[in-house]
Protein backbone atom coordinates (compact mmCIF):
# COMPACT_ATOMS: atom_id res chain seq x y z
CA UNK A 1 0.00 0.00 0.00
CA UNK A 2 2.78 2.60 0.93
CA UNK A 3 4.52 1.74 -2.97
CA UNK A 4 1.19 2.89 -4.37
CA UNK A 5 0.82 5.65 -2.17
CA UNK A 6 4.16 7.10 -2.48
CA UNK A 7 4.04 6.63 -6.24
CA UNK A 8 0.29 7.22 -7.08
CA UNK A 9 -0.03 4.02 -8.18
CA UNK A 10 -4.12 2.95 -9.39
CA UNK A 11 -3.69 -0.56 -7.40
CA UNK A 12 -1.95 -1.65 -4.26
CA UNK A 13 0.69 -4.00 -6.42
CA UNK A 14 0.37 -8.31 -5.12
CA UNK A 15 2.85 -8.96 -7.44
CA UNK A 16 6.28 -7.29 -8.59
CA UNK A 17 9.07 -8.23 -10.86
CA UNK A 18 11.92 -7.10 -10.74
CA UNK A 19 14.55 -6.70 -13.03
CA UNK A 20 19.01 -6.65 -13.33
CA UNK A 21 21.53 -7.08 -15.35
CA UNK A 22 24.64 -8.83 -15.20
CA UNK A 23 27.93 -9.90 -16.93
CA UNK A 24 31.42 -10.01 -16.42
CA UNK A 25 33.31 -7.30 -17.98
CA UNK A 26 31.25 -7.63 -20.95
CA UNK A 27 30.99 -11.42 -21.31
CA UNK A 28 28.41 -13.75 -19.80
CA UNK A 29 25.84 -11.52 -19.90
CA UNK A 30 22.44 -12.39 -18.14
CA UNK A 31 19.24 -10.75 -17.37
CA UNK A 32 17.77 -11.87 -13.94
CA UNK A 33 13.86 -11.77 -12.79
CA UNK A 34 13.11 -12.19 -9.56
CA UNK A 35 9.33 -12.03 -8.41
CA UNK A 36 7.76 -10.79 -5.02
CA UNK A 37 3.99 -11.27 -3.66
CA UNK A 38 1.87 -11.48 -1.00
CA UNK A 39 3.92 -14.30 1.13
CA UNK A 40 7.32 -12.93 0.20
CA UNK A 41 9.76 -13.93 -2.61
CA UNK A 42 8.50 -16.23 -4.93
CA UNK A 43 11.36 -18.41 -5.70
CA UNK A 44 9.95 -20.82 -8.27
CA UNK A 45 9.04 -18.20 -10.69
CA UNK A 46 12.80 -16.34 -10.63
CA UNK A 47 13.96 -16.26 -13.76
CA UNK A 48 17.35 -16.07 -15.70
CA UNK A 49 17.97 -14.79 -18.98
CA UNK A 50 21.07 -15.88 -21.21
CA UNK A 51 21.32 -12.55 -23.45
CA UNK A 52 21.19 -14.16 -26.95
CA UNK A 53 21.93 -11.26 -29.04
CA UNK A 54 25.39 -11.13 -30.19
CA UNK A 55 25.32 -7.74 -31.46
CA UNK A 56 25.19 -6.24 -28.31
CA UNK A 57 28.09 -4.24 -27.18
CA UNK A 58 30.21 -5.26 -24.18
CA UNK A 59 28.11 -4.21 -21.25
CA UNK A 60 25.06 -2.97 -23.18
CA UNK A 61 23.01 -2.56 -20.10
CA UNK A 62 19.93 -0.78 -22.76
CA UNK A 63 20.45 -3.54 -25.10
CA UNK A 64 20.23 -6.45 -22.49
CA UNK A 65 16.94 -5.15 -20.46
CA UNK A 66 15.43 -4.76 -24.02
CA UNK A 67 16.18 -8.51 -25.00
CA UNK A 68 15.08 -9.64 -21.57
CA UNK A 69 11.58 -7.83 -21.45
CA UNK A 70 11.23 -8.65 -25.48
CA UNK A 71 11.62 -12.23 -23.91
CA UNK A 72 9.40 -11.86 -21.13
CA UNK A 73 6.19 -10.34 -22.95
CA UNK A 74 6.03 -11.83 -25.66
CA UNK A 75 5.89 -15.09 -23.17
CA UNK A 76 3.28 -13.69 -21.90
CA UNK A 77 1.24 -12.75 -24.62
CA UNK A 78 1.84 -15.90 -26.19
CA UNK A 79 0.08 -17.90 -23.23
CA UNK A 80 -2.74 -15.23 -22.36
CA UNK A 81 -5.10 -18.09 -22.59
CA UNK A 82 -3.41 -20.37 -19.74
CA UNK A 83 -5.18 -19.88 -15.96
CA UNK A 84 -1.43 -19.83 -14.63
CA UNK A 85 0.10 -16.81 -16.59
CA UNK A 86 1.05 -14.09 -14.17
CA UNK A 87 1.08 -10.42 -15.11
CA UNK A 88 2.79 -7.99 -12.78
CA UNK A 89 1.32 -5.50 -11.02
CA UNK A 90 4.43 -3.51 -10.79
CA UNK A 91 7.68 -3.51 -12.47
CA UNK A 92 10.67 -2.33 -10.50
CA UNK A 93 14.30 -1.99 -12.60
CA UNK A 94 17.69 -1.63 -11.47
CA UNK A 95 18.40 1.69 -13.11
CA UNK A 96 17.95 5.07 -14.14
CA UNK A 97 15.70 7.38 -16.29
CA UNK A 98 17.61 5.18 -19.92
CA UNK A 99 16.72 1.71 -18.25
CA UNK A 100 13.23 3.26 -17.66
CA UNK A 101 12.46 4.32 -20.95
CA UNK A 102 13.96 1.05 -22.69
CA UNK A 103 11.55 -0.90 -20.47
CA UNK A 104 8.36 1.82 -20.91
CA UNK A 105 8.60 0.99 -24.09
CA UNK A 106 8.78 -2.33 -25.01
CA UNK A 107 6.09 -2.67 -22.52
CA UNK A 108 3.58 -0.03 -24.58
CA UNK A 109 4.93 -1.69 -27.77
CA UNK A 110 3.42 -5.13 -26.83
CA UNK A 111 0.26 -3.25 -25.24
CA UNK A 112 0.98 -3.17 -21.27
CA UNK A 113 0.14 0.48 -21.09
CA UNK A 114 -1.11 -0.14 -17.47
CA UNK A 115 1.63 -1.73 -15.87
CA UNK A 116 3.66 0.86 -13.67
CA UNK A 117 7.41 0.98 -14.02
CA UNK A 118 9.66 2.30 -11.20
CA UNK A 119 13.53 2.46 -11.80
CA UNK A 120 16.39 2.87 -8.77
CA UNK A 121 18.93 4.69 -9.74
CA UNK A 122 22.08 4.50 -7.13
CA UNK A 123 23.31 7.67 -6.08
CA UNK A 124 26.64 9.72 -7.98
CA UNK A 125 28.76 8.42 -4.71
CA UNK A 126 26.83 4.47 -5.48
CA UNK A 127 25.71 5.18 -1.85
CA UNK A 128 22.86 2.84 -0.35
CA UNK A 129 20.47 5.54 0.48
CA UNK A 130 21.30 7.60 -2.20
CA UNK A 131 18.84 5.97 -4.25
CA UNK A 132 16.35 7.99 -6.71
CA UNK A 133 13.16 6.32 -7.88
CA UNK A 134 12.09 7.31 -11.48
CA UNK A 135 8.49 6.76 -12.12
CA UNK A 136 6.69 8.25 -15.71
CA UNK A 137 8.18 11.87 -15.28
CA UNK A 138 8.61 12.04 -11.79
CA UNK A 139 12.11 11.58 -9.94
CA UNK A 140 11.35 11.21 -6.04
CA UNK A 141 13.82 10.54 -3.20
CA UNK A 142 12.90 8.86 0.39
CA UNK A 143 14.09 9.57 3.39
CA UNK A 144 16.74 7.33 4.61
CA UNK A 145 15.15 5.58 7.36
CA UNK A 146 11.68 5.34 5.79
CA UNK A 147 11.17 1.37 5.72
CA UNK A 148 9.36 2.09 2.40
CA UNK A 149 13.28 2.73 1.08
CA UNK A 150 14.42 -0.30 3.01
CA UNK A 151 11.85 -2.35 1.44
CA UNK A 152 12.83 -1.45 -2.40
CA UNK A 153 16.05 -1.71 -1.68
CA UNK A 154 15.94 -5.54 -0.27
CA UNK A 155 13.73 -6.38 -3.42
CA UNK A 156 16.78 -4.70 -5.89
CA UNK A 157 19.49 -6.11 -3.66
CA UNK A 158 17.49 -9.94 -4.53
CA UNK A 159 17.27 -9.19 -8.22
CA UNK A 160 20.81 -8.37 -8.02
CA UNK A 161 21.84 -11.23 -5.40
CA UNK A 162 19.75 -13.37 -8.27
CA UNK A 163 21.94 -12.31 -11.12
CA UNK A 164 25.41 -12.41 -9.69
CA UNK A 165 24.54 -16.27 -8.13
CA UNK A 166 23.33 -16.90 -11.96
CA UNK A 167 27.36 -16.66 -13.07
Amino acid sequence: NEVADKFKLNISPRTIEVYDNSHIQGTNSIGALITFGSEGFIKKQYRKFNIKNKELNAGDDYGMLKEVFERRFSKIIKNKNQTDVIIPDLVLIDGGKGQYSVSRKVLDDYGFHDIPIIAIAKGKNRNQGDETFIHKANSIKLNKREPLLFFLQRLRDEAHRFAISSH
